[in-house]
């Protein structure tokens, strides 16, 4: 039966493929595999049941597609030599590619080359904002390294997992070293786990949000089913009450009644005073008939929007969104809720700038005739 490796190639690449030997690879071994139109050298990452497992893929996804192609042999000295010689030549091809795209006039980054080991491929990684037409810089390509050239367009995440790196954390970054697929990450992520909206504080080496937000995301959502929302009028013991803000890892609830006291109930103690105190999460859902927390009558809610320090408000719309991150990113501090006053439309007494009996004018506000002449006054 043909063993299952896994086999690391230039740049964190990682592809699966099938040894028919009588015995298995051992990890770090080199070995020449079968590659597009060619061969190509790589090291074997995994075998025997860590292959399998990484293969079957985990929670964030799968590392590659269907295993077809097979390991020919194990790479011998000559081999060896031949492939550090490649990759010495590898940034001497990214140089002189970069030196062409900048002749076309091309608005793209080359992020790295690799040469397969056959030399039949020179496989050139890169990056752009918007779509390029890189058709005549591929014949110029082909016409001066003489061989077949792939121009491979990837995001910025593909490109820190290329270039490899340590996190913020100290430890190697995740994309490179055992994620399998780069899902993308909305700010959405950061809010429901009440992270600073600083995008220093949330992003990776690649400019976008860190990959590891969503490692706990999935908790925050389950756990935040068995609290009340927040800003939600609730009917409890003492009265109808608003919901500041909840804390799921010590299971307790912030509450604000109509004068604005503030009062720390736990969540059990809560359900009680509610008449519920067997009341779940599955309960708690909209396919189970509705959320006990609810008021029966929302339309006529009280005013209890009071200025609460410390009180954790999410923002509903993209201007308090915005907003919100204007704060954070000035003050480092978590957005609170601001009341809007009504706008007051402003009445206009005497002309306007540039008009007849007023003083200078804002471009744009030409009132006057065709001729030329002042308009008439009612």
């Amino acid at each position: 039966m043909p063993h299952l490796l896994e086999v690391a190639f230039k740049g964190n690449r990682h592809e699966f493929f099938y040894w028919e030997g009588d015995a298995p690879l051992s990890v770090g071994l080199a070995v020449v595999v079968e590659a597009d139109r060619g061969e190509d050298l790589g090291r074997v990452h995994a075998a025997g049941d860590l292959a399998t497992r990484r293969y079957a893929g985990v929670a964030h996804g799968r590392m590659v597609a269907e295993a077809s192609r097979k390991v020919l042999r194990e790479a011998a000295a000559d081999d060896l030599k031949r492939e550090a010689q490649l990759r010495a030549e590898d940034e001497i091809a990214r140089r002189k590619a970069m030196e062409r795209v900048r002749a076309h006039g091309l608005v793209m980054k080359l992020t790295d080359a690799e040469w397969q080991w056959d030399r039949k491929k020179l496989t050139i990684y890169f990056s752009a904002e918007k779509r390029v037409d890189f058709r005549a810089l591929v014949r110029e390509l082909a016409s001066m390294f003489r061989t077949r050239i792939e121009l491979k367009q990837i995001g910025v995440r593909d490109e820190a997992k290329r270039l490899d790196g340590i996190g913020r954390c100290g430890r190697r970054y995740c994309s490179a070293s055992w994620l399998p697929e780069l899902r993308p990450v909305n700010l959405g992520v950061a809010k429901d786990q009440r992270l600073s909206l600083n995008p220093s504080q949330i992003s990776g080496a690649c400019g976008r949000l860190m990959c590891c937000l969503r490692y706990e995301h999935e908790f925050y959502v389950q756990a935040r089913k068995r609290f009340p929302k927040e800003g939600r009028i609730i009917r409890t013991s003492l009265g109808e009450e608003k919901v500041v803000a909840n804390d799921i890892f010590r299971e307790r609830v912030t509450l604000r009644n109509v004068e604005g006291d503030i009062r720390l109930v736990p969540l059990a103690d809560l359900r009680r005073e509610m008449g519920d105190p067997d009341h779940d999460a599955d309960a708690a859902s909209p396919s189970a008939g509705g959320d006990p927390f609810i008021v029966p009558n929302e339309e006529s809610e009280p005013n209890l929007d009071l200025a609460v320090s410390g009180a954790e408000i999410e923002p509903e719309t993209e201007g308090d969104l915005a907003a919100a991150i204007g704060e954070s990113v000035q003050g480092g501090t978590t957005p609170v809720a601001r009341d809007r006053r009504p706008h007051r439309r402003r009445g206009r007494r005497g002309g306007r700038r540039g008009r007849p009996g007023g003083e200078g004018s804002e471009p744009g506000d030409d009132t006057s005739s065709g001729d030329g002449s002042a308009p008439a006054e009612s």
